[in-house]
């Protein structure tokens, strides 16, 4: 785990193998995403290495629901009351009630390919198929994100799960994208802006076109879900997808 201060007030945090970040402000705290189940405890450090409580956490924002994203949002509802959050779209997915998320068959086709392989071995270890739905969260809505540290702008993007959204920080120009796009993937050999592979979205095509609809959005500090952050205009990264 590798904590680094990315934009005034925005805290990026580099898991075993998915990201997530820590948004503070004069006002608290919030969190964007939060790993894989086996990553929990990482959450909690990451947290208190900046001298904070994790009790004290405003909510959790969630990008999509995949278990990489959501593993420690059951924790955090049960033990602080953290509120956990997401898209209308995405709700239904991260209380369990759904399920978008790449099969065991698509994978197990693939895993005779040493990347692919290793990172199935790590999906176990990192305990997603215990995965815990986080069954009381709820719907955000524009007032209710206004009100969070950071004033975060949730900007939706089906195609890799129906719901799953990229996150504007405004104010301090840097957006999480969640799996949008990606900077770097264990099953991938590049690094750089890039989408994930085909298998890992419910409809590759919608989410290409969703990820090269943000190279509009004003943005130079990009926090993906995997791989490293980057700084660049959020249109040169988009523009780079295609390649």
């Amino acid at each position: 785990m590798n904590v680094s201060e990315q934009a005034p007030g925005v805290f990026f945090v580099e898991g075993p193998a998915s990201n997530w970040i820590i948004v503070r402000d004069s006002t608290g705290f919030l969190l964007i995403d939060g790993g894989y189940p086996a990553d929990r405890d990482l959450v909690l450090e990451s947290i208190r290495q900046l001298g904070l409580d994790p009790a004290d956490a405003q909510a959790m924002l969630i990008t999509h629901g995949h278990v990489d994203h959501t593993g420690s949002a059951a924790y955090f509802s049960r033990t602080f009351g953290t509120p956990i959050l997401c898209s209308p779209e995405e709700l239904a997915h991260v209380q369990g009630k759904e399920k978008h998320q790449v099969t065991f068959g698509q994978v197990i086709i693939r895993a005779w390919r040493p990347r692919v392989f290793r990172w199935l071995l790590h999906v176990i270890q990192a305990k997603a198929l215990q995965a815990e739905p986080a069954t009381r969260a709820e719907a955000w809505d524009e007032d209710r994100l206004r009100s969070l540290p950071g004033q975060p702008e949730a900007i939706l993007l089906p195609g890799h799960t129906p719901g799953n959204v990229a996150l504007l920080i405004p104010g301090a120009q840097a957006i999480a994208v969640g799996d949008t796009f990606a900077s770097g993937h264990p099953i991938s050999s590049k690094s750089g802006p890039q989408m994930l592979h085909r298998m890992y979205h419910s409809d590759p095509e919608t989410a290409l076109a969703a990820a090269l609809s943000l190279g509009t959005i004003q943005a130079n500090v990009i926090l993906p879900g995997h791989g490293p952050a980057l700084h660049l205009p959020l249109a040169e990264a988009i523009a780079s997808l295609q390649t």
